[in-house]
């Protein structure tokens, strides 16, 4: 398995178009990495993958019970959503528990996520604002999180204030890392952005999901735990929250039905959490498993196609659940006539990692 075959192909008439670099990360509940493909240490910009870790931030410093927000809140704070009706409400009524005005909110508007709703848009003449932001429900979070500890809110966006204090030293504690290894830049919606080893991007998922088996992923841990197991819960019981009608992570987790948390980060990172179950034991992991993914060169719909190639390659969840991926799975290559021009092959097979640094068979996936 050479480097060159990391990748997924895309053809046109059987000749290869272009080439995507793939680098995963699988590792279980106590942080081992168990399976690799391309630099598992990658240094990765999280982007909104990062957003579960900055709502326990939130959490932390009781500005949701405060408010009096609920699960489905929760899940927005956790969310790129589509900028469909009932995320837009919904944003609304936040804004509305923490006496804030969508002026207060230090994202801007933009086109949705979702082309039905840019359709709709169109035609009404309809010019996006803050609420309408994919992140609008993390923004809501971080001013009542703000309020919460005393701080003012208006510049609750900038790097060194307060709260974004507390949510550097969360997603690095969260990740297993001194806060001086996890690196920022800003994001497309204004607040800082992490970056750091691939591999810590999965850790955070499998602590997420051993959390909500009852699990402490450390020593010590057990405060956080609740915690966690309430975002997990957040978002499988409010899937359409955290993305919307027909995105893939709203598809994924209803597809597995609370067995699968799964989180777009722009520009092509994705992560996962599953519950430890069967198929996590076959696959040699102690509790949960995390699982982390990014495109090289940032197309979200190779993404997609890659992270549901990487569950059918690990066997997880039954044939019947991750059909329901298909579409994503196989994109279609059609031209403007609906004629078939091209597909998608996935070449590379994940590779079991031992501690010596040496990849083991890939036979280790066989169910």
């Amino acid at each position: 398995m050479t480097p060159s075959e990391d990748c997924v192909v895309t053809d046109r008439g059987g000749i290869v178009e272009n080439r995507h670099r793939v680098h995963v990360a699988v590792v279980d509940a106590k942080g081992r990495l168990l399976y690799t493909l391309g630099d598992p240490t990658r240094m990765t910009l999280a982007r909104s993958a990062a957003k579960p870790a900055q709502a326990l931030a939130i959490l932390e410093t009781n500005g949701f019970e405060r408010y009096g927000f609920d699960d489905a809140d929760l899940a927005l704070m956790c969310a790129s959503h589509s900028s469909e009706e009932r995320h837009i409400a919904r944003t609304r009524a936040m804004l509305s528990k923490i006496k804030a005005e969508e002026a207060d909110l230090r994202c801007g508007g933009h086109s949705s996520l979702s082309e039905t709703v840019n359709r709709a848009w169109i035609k009404q003449d309809y010019t996006p604002t803050a609420v309408c932001s994919n992140c609008s429900g993390k923004h809501v979070g971080m001013i009542a999180g703000a309020r919460a500890i005393g701080a003012g809110a208006e510049d609750y966006h900038l790097p060194d204030h307060p709260m974004q204090v507390i949510v550097k030293r969360t997603v690095a504690e969260l990740c297993d890392l001194d806060p001086q290894d996890v690196e920022w830049g800003i994001d497309g919606c204004n607040l800082p952005t992490p970056a750091f080893p691939l591999d810590r991007l999965a850790r955070l998922y499998a602590k997420l999901a051993s959390a909500a088996d009852g699990g402490e992923w450390r020593e010590g841990s057990s405060r956080r735990g609740p915690a966690l197991a309430r975002i997990f819960q957040a978002m499988t019981r409010h899937p359409d929250m955290v993305a919307g009608e027909g995105r893939y992570c709203t598809v994924l987790m209803g597809a597995f039905g609370g067995a699968i948390i799964g989180k777009l980060g722009a520009d092509a990172s994705y992560a996962i959490g599953v519950r430890a179950s069967d198929d996590t034991r076959r696959l040699g992991a102690d509790g949960a498993l995390g699982i982390s993914v990014k495109i090289e060169d940032g197309n979200v719909e190779i993404l997609y196609a890659v992270v549901t190639e990487i569950l059918e390659q690990l066997g997880i969840g039954s044939p019947e659940r991750r059909k329901q991926l298909a579409e994503f799975h196989h994109p279609k290559r059609v031209n403007t006539m609906g004629v078939t021009t091209g597909g998608v092959s996935f070449p590379f097979k994940l590779r079991g990692y031992t501690p010596d640094g040496e990849n083991s068979s890939p036979a280790a996936l066989t169910r």
